[in-house]
């Protein structure tokens, strides 16, 4: 078969938005079903490494996130009494990978993407209930369609592309002894506050087994994100009040950015991720992308990166008048984001250590870090940056 086709894709969070609009840019027929009754992002704000941002340069979008992105100057990460163990001038990463270090909101991105998909594209409110997987033609196998059952009845695509989330139920169909999602041992919040009159330098603070992230937005405000060790399920009844609790003796600005946001705008989930890799990212005429795929804490800022790459690439075996061949994508895709999924729990590892002698190493080794220079720091995340997509060619 040559693709063109119909496409179906289950999810529209980044990486199932990214992928719609990769589809159409290479002619196929895109439907993207959603659970959720209306287009509502889940988050804050979203780090935009150089690798995401030439994805989406490869699908004509790169420009338009640029301009309503935050450029990420100076960083670091400090200790809570505001010491800097390492300062770091992220300029250096345009220079090396092309592009910055960007902040954005994720509604924003949302919105740029839906608004790139023809009207009747998106369909919210519609499950998708079970997946038959069909068949590519190969030797020995007839080619056959997928079939989607969903709550407003049953389609037929050519390709179906699996961006429900860490929890995915096509993958739970097309994997049904995979163990799933395993609980990190990690909790997190998040929320948007104004900038205080002190505008924070975009960094980290590292304590002992807690972490405060504070980044400028575009639009003047602050994304701000914490984490901590805890049990699973453990909430309070005012999570502003927790984070108070747990930050409020720490550096400025820290204390008055949490002060300035309300405990109904503030964002507590328990971190999952897929500890156990999937043994291929496709099956059938079914692709897998995103945290359906290889969900991954986020301690290095990948995951939705990844996520986009993985729309381009997907794209990129679905080329125009090409044979679609999921092979290729799953061999592209799987030892990346395995990678990068067992570097981002060491990170989580390492920012929550907890005795006095880990953490006083650990902080030793990150100023020691900071004064070999930049060049340490570019070539660790050479791997990651440096990524570059594959061609796409756009349908006439």
């Amino acid at each position: 078969m040559t693709v063109g086709g119909r496409a179906v894709v289950a999810g529209a969070g980044i990486g199932g938005l990214t992928a719609a609009v990769a589809l159409r840019h290479q002619g196929w027929d895109v439907t993207v079903l959603e659970r959720a009754p209306a287009l509502e992002p889940v988050g804050a704000g979203l780090g935009l490494a150089p690798n995401a941002l030439h994805a989406f340069d490869a699908i004509g979008l790169g420009e338009e996130v640029r301009r309503f992105a935050a450029i990420q100057g100076q960083g670091g990460v400090r200790r809570p009494d505001g010491r800097w163990l390492v300062r770091t001038e992220l300029g250096v990463i345009a220079e090396r990978f092309g592009d910055p270090q960007l902040m954005v909101l994720r509604a924003d991105l949302v919105g740029l993407l839906a608004s790139r998909l023809p009207a009747g594209t998106l369909r919210t409110g519609v499950t998708v209930t079970d997946v038959n997987p069909g068949n590519l033609a190969g030797p020995g196998s007839q080619a056959t369609p997928a079939r989607v059952a969903t709550s407003e009845g049953d389609l037929e695509a050519d390709l179906v592309v699996a961006a429900d989330g860490i929890r995915s139920p096509v993958r739970a169909t097309l994997f049904p002894g995979y163990p799933g999602p395993r609980y990190s041992g990690c909790t997190t919040w998040r929320f948007v506050a104004p900038r205080p009159d002190q505008s924070p330098s975009p960094a980290e603070t590292w304590g002992r087994g807690t972490v405060f992230g504070a980044f400028p937005l575009v639009d003047g405000r602050v994304y701000c994100y914490a984490s901590a060790f805890a049990p699973a399920g453990e909430r309070h009844g005012d999570e502003a009040a927790e984070l108070k609790r747990m930050f409020g003796g720490w550096h400025d600005p820290i204390p008055a950015l949490i002060g300035s946001v309300s405990p109904d705008r503030v964002l507590h989930d328990d971190v999952y991720w897929l500890a156990e890799p999937l043994p291929a990212y496709h099956h059938g005429r079914v692709a897998i992308l995103g945290d359906a795929a290889h969900a991954m804490t986020p301690h290095l800022g990948q995951g939705a990166c990844q996520a986009i790459e993985d729309a381009i690439v997907l794209a990129s075996v679905a080329a125009p008048d090409a044979t679609l061949d999921l092979t290729g994508y799953t061999t592209a895709r799987l030892p990346r984001t395995r990678t990068l999924v067992r570097a981002s729990y060491r990170a989580m590892r390492l920012s929550g250590l907890t005795s006095r002698p880990a953490v006083a190493l650990r902080n030793t080794g990150i100023s020691l870090v900071g004064r070999l220079g930049p060049s340490l720091m570019l070539r660790q995340l050479a791997p990651i940056a440096a990524w570059t997509p594959p061609p796409l060619h756009a349908a006439p």
